[in-house]
């Protein structure tokens, strides 16, 4: 079922969060929420009505802060490119290749709230980000460089994405994946690039800091 956004959702997001760096990437500024619990309660109250998502958009998990991390040290990689970053989140990653000189940046998210806070911080900081709404698993390769963070984390999920994550990279795209350890990211076919060593919060992780490791993705 296909669930409508809140009649305002920027507003929605201004009065749930502050403008604010993740620790692993102090250059970028996005809408975050400084007390976890509050805006969870807050959407928690909204999805009873209308059946919203957690507010992932809220948080710079570790696996993409790695990455965008890794995208600010490495802005050759995305130089002229045209670059999806998928599964976006805040869109930290999707800022960062923009930052970095990417020709295009896409930033694909099926939660429509997190579109909207893509929207803002791409505002917030002064960069193009174009915004693709919903599933985008099957589409056929258009993009240079695929960026996707911390995104087997259950196993439906790795079984619906890595099938066309691999054929992306088959059909010419370079596929970067950043992971924290999670128990679904697949054992053959990737290349460690890079390892991070990022804080996060013991009210969104099981530790406050957490390793995270960037890999390419074979076809």
């Amino acid at each position: 079922m296909t669930v409508a956004p809140p009649a305002d959702p920027a507003a929605f997001i201004r009065a749930h969060t502050l403008p604010a760096s993740p620790p692993a990437c102090p250059e970028i500024r996005l809408w975050s929420a400084t007390e976890i619990t509050p805006i969870w309660e807050a959407t928690e109250a909204w999805l009873e009505a209308n059946g919203v998502p957690p507010p992932y958009w809220a948080f710079c998990w570790a696996g993409g802060q790695a990455l965008t991390r890794w995208v600010l040290d490495n802005p050759a990689e995305v130089a002229g490119l045209r670059v999806l970053d998928f599964a976006a989140g805040s869109g930290a990653t999707a800022i960062a290749a923009a930052m970095s000189g990417a020709a295009r940046v896409e930033a694909a998210e099926i939660d429509p709230i997190a579109c909207a806070a893509i929207a803002l911080n791409a505002e917030l900081n002064g960069v193009q980000v174009e915004l693709v709404e919903g599933d985008l698993v099957g589409a056929a390769c258009r993009w240079d460089l695929v960026v996707a963070g911390d995104v087997c984390y259950e196993a439906p999920m790795t079984a619906h994405i890595l099938p066309w994550l691999k054929n992306l990279a088959a059909s010419g795209a370079k596929v970067i994946l950043a992971d924290p350890g999670r128990a679904y990211l697949p054992r053959i076919g990737l290349r460690r690039l890079a390892d991070y060593s990022v804080v996060t919060s013991l009210e969104l992780e099981d530790r406050n800091l957490r390793e995270v490791s960037i890999y390419t993705l074979a076809g």
